[in-house]
């Protein structure tokens, strides 16, 4: 029996996330009777490689989705908001790695890993959690299943193309500045919408996105609600420290747990060894750990320096590492697409 082909859409396909869904989407052969291409007025006309093949990218309009089985959205939340309903309306199934419906009650926050039930659930629209927290939870489910989980503490050490390609090349211009004793300007960190930038090149910016006013940031916020809800632990104690430091690709985390009962951490790495998407890197006697550099291009969560706490025996230190584009973002974004074939909910 010939498999199915479906019509998918990449809403944000010139972004740094959008070009790295098509290539995931030709990687795993999805099974694609059409691909439309969607953006910005601004980058419509461009023309991007898919299987060899160049497809002009269209604006994307309301009218770009009919006909269109699955639509995956990484456009910015206003772009979202405006054009995920729409799409619904055509009758498309929409994963959005936005931050626009992570929190609506009524939308699964999915990581397939962790929570692939959840998928069934959809009313048109599936939410992909942000980066940072998609890497955690992997890491940290199977250690819930088996220990329980009472409180999570994460400090990030965040690569700059999280915030886009134009952060990237700014990173990179302040860097060339630096080493060549030139001025340095600084226009889109820690925010661009902020009254003032810094330089990221040399240097660690303990802001990413705005802050609350209970002192944390929006990035900080994510990972705390997220993880409760993706984890179904409304009661979990969570805490994060999010700094953005001038990496181009790779997202790295210290996370600190406290569990239900007791943890071993030589059974921890036992249990993470066989868990899906998981790689153990942790072998302190030959310098082997989890770092940015070997985890670009990867699908994995890489975790390492497993230990035990020095003064709670419910307590476990962890290093995680995840390319922030790819398990981050278009990755887990496909992932979920290739759920919705395989549980038949499409």
């Amino acid at each position: 029996m010939m498999e199915k082909a479906y019509v998918i859409a990449v809403v944000g396909a010139t972004g740094a996330v959008g070009t790295q869904m098509i290539k995931m989407l030709e990687e795993r052969n999805f099974p694609i009777a059409e691909l439309r291409l969607l953006s910005s007025k601004r980058s419509a006309g461009k023309k991007l490689l898919y299987k060899g093949e160049e497809i002009e990218v269209k604006e994307a309009t309301p009218e770009m989705f009919t006909g269109v089985d699955i639509a995956l959205f990484s456009a910015g939340g206003n772009v979202s908001k405006e054009l995920a309903p729409e799409a619904v309306k055509k009758g498309a199934i929409v994963i959005d790695n936005t931050s626009a419906f992570r929190m609506d009650p009524n939308v699964p926050l999915v990581v397939p890993e962790v929570n692939e039930a959840d998928i069934a659930k959809h009313k048109g629209i599936i939410a992909n959690p942000n980066c940072s927290t998609i890497q955690m939870v992997v890491a940290l489910e199977p250690i819930r299943k088996a220990y329980g989980l009472e409180k999570v503490v994460v400090s990030t050490y965040q690569a700059v193309s999280g915030a886009g390609n134009d952060a990237i090349e700014e990173m990179r211009t302040q860097a060339k500045a630096v080493l060549e004793g030139e001025s340095v300007e600084a226009n889109i960190l820690p925010v661009k919408s902020a009254e003032k930038h810094y330089q990221i090149a040399f240097n660690a910016i303990p802001q990413i996105d705005t802050f609350e006013e209970n002192g944390f940031t929006f990035e900080e916020m994510k990972m705390i609600n997220e993880t409760k809800k993706i984890m179904h632990l409304p009661e979990l104690h969570v805490a994060a420290t999010c700094v953005r430091l001038p990496i181009e690709t790779g997202h790295s985390e210290s996370v600190y747990i406290e569990t239900k009962e007791a943890i071993n951490a030589e059974d921890v790495k036992r249990l993470l060894t066989e868990a899906e998407g998981v790689v153990v890197q942790d072998n302190p006697s030959e310098q082997e750990y989890p770092m940015p550099i070997f985890a670009v291009g990867k699908n994995e969560v890489f975790v390492g320096r497993i230990r035990n706490d020095l003064n709670n025996e419910n307590g476990l230190h962890l290093w995680v590492v995840s390319d922030n584009l790819l398990k981050g973002a278009a990755w887990n974004s496909v992932q979920i697409a290739e759920r919705l074939v395989k549980l038949g909910l499409i």
